[in-house]
């Protein structure tokens, strides 16, 4: 009897990279897309719940990780990631039957370019909480913050870039900016330390996992957050994709930025709304749970 839960691993090279990307389970194809400064690696107890229903295909983006560029990283678009998601689901169902897809926060916002620029390829796209500016009440003061991200990190390293984005994305005027252990909410990998603080301490295997997807930040700074949180979507496209397009957000961050922006999305296009366990990295703080209700709004009607 094979192992739902053994991990078949692959390289596929696409227009300017090489993608590592990892394989469980059999069934219908599910793409499951890291966001912020993550990989393959983040999606691990989920994948492994999720293999008994489901193919389920996570990889390492572009200029992360595994996933080598073939020059120097440039400023990412979203459009170019989505016709990557593309590619692999061409290579990983080549008889064309449409894939699931997955993708939180900024990889939320490819999942709505790739429903945009290739619905054919897609029979449900989960898109959680993608921080998508243009759909705010203050488009300009979203952009404002981000941009002072990108800033305090080329001023001052990662650190002040994490606390400036938190600080900016408190919920509430007046409330103290959450401390560095709740800075991965705000769209990047936790550290070990992070983890461990949460009282998950990693074994030497996750720590490796979480040292690899922190190395990613700068590129996720520099080169990810201003053009990702800066896309505008297509709506009209969307819209009339609506019927396989559920909007995800977290039951404990629906007042923060990325959560407001997803339901404005949902309002404008007519998608549905699906409330997922956690915050906006709630696929990290409870992967149980979270894995248990993916799995429920993939097998919706």
């Amino acid at each position: 009897m094979t192992d739902r839960t053994a991990v078949r691993t692959g390289l596929l090279t696409v227009d300017g990279a090489t993608l590592h990307h990892e394989v469980r389970g059999e069934g219908p194809l599910l793409v499951m897309m890291p966001g912020g400064s993550a990989d393959a690696g983040i999606y691990d107890a989920i994948a492994a719940d999720l293999a008994d229903r489901w193919t389920v295909a996570t990889f390492d983006p572009r200029g992360y990780s595994r996933s080598a560029p073939a020059g120097p990283v440039t400023d990412q678009s979203p459009a170019t990631h989505a016709d990557d998601i593309v590619r692999l689901i061409e290579s990983l169902s080549p008889d064309g039957a449409p894939a699931a897809l997955f993708g939180s926060s900024s990889s939320a916002v490819v999942a709505l370019a790739a429903l945009a620029r290739h619905p054919g390829r897609l029979s449900r796209v989960v898109a959680h909480e993608p921080p998508v500016v243009a759909l705010l009440p203050d488009p300009e003061a979203g952009r404002v913050l981000f941009a002072a991200v990108r800033e305090a990190f080329r001023r001052d390293g990662v650190a002040a870039a994490m606390t400036t984005m938190a600080a900016g994305l408190a919920p509430e005027e007046g409330e103290a900016a959450p401390g560095p252990e709740r800075t991965a909410e705000r769209g990047a990998a936790p550290t070990p330390e992070q983890t461990a603080t949460q009282g998950q301490a990693p074994d030497p295997e996750q720590a490796a996992t979480f040292r690899r997807m922190h190395a990613n930040l700068p590129v996720f700074l520099e080169h990810v957050l201003c053009p990702f949180s800066g896309y505008v979507p297509d709506l009209v496209a969307l819209k009339a994709a609506a019927a396989h397009l559920v909007v995800g957000v977290g039951r404990e961050s629906r007042a923060l930025l990325p959560a407001i922006a997803a339901e404005g999305l949902a309002r404008r296009v007519g998608a549905g709304v699906a409330e997922f366990p956690g915050g906006h990295i709630g696929l990290t703080e409870h992967p149980r749970a979270f894995a248990a209700r993916l799995r429920d709004v993939l097998a919706a009607p």
